[in-house]
């Protein structure tokens, strides 16, 4: 696969065109359709959840949320390979990553709510905490394929960043390291256009960025990341080839930031209408939509049922959420330092005024 798709090339490989008819049989993965539908109902889940809870936050009713909207495709592609003794490194953005390994949505609410309880995901086996810090997934999955690869397990770490992450050190020092020992590493880049507000090309001047993996003497992809089935065999052969003891694999996925980068951003100071609308074109699940109708696997009409039903068990368990009960406020600052500096006094103040304004804001009833 990554001979006949040379980055040095820009060439990325794609099953189905934008209309979901397949153009590449060699790579249409040999999946059965019960599972087909089923991702098409994951992907739409996410999206339903993700929506939901940018319209949570708008309401005041969850901290600020990076949504995932229009990268689905790669999450459940993702979830689909990833196997259980796996391990996942997320970054901030991979909502259907984290429930298909077996984190919940409730988990995920407490999280953005800020619960420390929202990190401990106890039903989802090798996954670790978000880190927000930009790149630093990749230090850390390095860190962890070299565990494995000592401890002779036959497991492989799957990573995440989006596209802003290639410019920071952690990114290069990671696929050194990874490279050099060979390590079981999936290493993942979501190309969705935008470091917050800065495009690929006031970023780098690489022709992708899955070229960045030569320098490094490893194996590198560019993939159709609204592609859910290129996205699939990626991840499928990229797996088979990092737990064969060759080493890690990057992985380029081209896809698009749909929404915000997170809900404090706003997306129409920096890209324009044209230019989401030609993304338009190209979203993933429009287009496994397009495929299923093609294949007489889903009706149109019922989509929207299947979205209604989502709906109603997002807002169940979102309340669940809410009514979890309050935290002690001390344990989100107290374990910091020995004795508490004045920047975190005043950063503990501004979140009991913020704690009083949403009570009466959102009265408990």
């Amino acid at each position: 696969m990554f001979k006949e798709f040379p980055s040095i090339d820009d060439k990325m490989l794609q099953v189905i065109d934008n209309n979901g008819k397949i153009i590449n049989e060699k790579y249409f993965p040999k999946l059965e359709d019960e599972k087909i539908v089923k991702a098409y109902k994951d992907m739409l889940f996410e999206r339903t959840a993700d929506l939901m809870t940018v319209s949570y936050q708008r309401q005041g009713r969850i901290f600020t949320y990076p949504p995932n909207y229009g990268q689905e495709g790669i999450h459940i592609a993702a979830g689909m390979v990833i196997r259980d003794n796996d391990w996942v490194v997320p970054a901030f953005r991979e909502l259907g990553v984290y429930l298909s390994k077996g984190a919940t949505l409730k988990e995920i609410f407490l999280y953005f709510m800020g619960y420390e309880d929202g990190t401990v995901f106890k039903d989802a086996k090798n996954i670790m905490p978000i880190s927000v810090p930009i790149a630093s997934q990749f230090t850390h999955a390095a860190g962890l394929g070299y565990s494995i690869k000592y401890r002779k397990q036959d497991d492989v770490v799957f990573a995440f960043i989006g596209d802003g992450g290639t410019s920071e050190g952690d990114f290069h020092e990671a696929l050194n390291f990874a490279a050099v020992w060979k390590v079981p590493v999936v290493f993942v880049v979501q190309n969705n256009q935008y470091a917050i507000s800065t495009s690929k090309e006031d970023q780098t001047i690489s022709k992708n960025y899955a070229i960045k993996s030569l320098a490094y003497g490893m194996e590198g992809i560019k993939v159709d990341g609204n592609d859910i089935f290129a996205m699939y065999s990626a991840f499928d052969y990229a797996r088979e080839y990092a737990n064969s003891s060759k080493g890690p694999v990057l992985i380029e996925a081209l896809t698009y930031r749909k929404g915000a980068h997170t809900t404090s951003d706003d997306p129409t100071k920096y890209r324009t209408k044209e230019e989401e609308q030609e993304w338009e074109d190209k979203d993933p699940l429009k287009r496994l939509r397009s495929y299923l109708i093609s294949k007489d696997l889903i009706e149109e009409e019922n989509e929207e049922k299947l979205i209604t039903e989502y709906k109603k068990e997002i807002d169940r368990i979102f309340e669940e959420a809410e009514n979890y009960g309050s935290y002690d406020l001390d344990d989100v600052f107290k374990h910091l330092y020995a004795e508490m500096p004045d920047d975190l006094k005043q950063q503990k103040l501004e979140h009991e005024k913020f704690l009083k304004w949403k009570e009466e804001k959102f009265p408990v009833k």
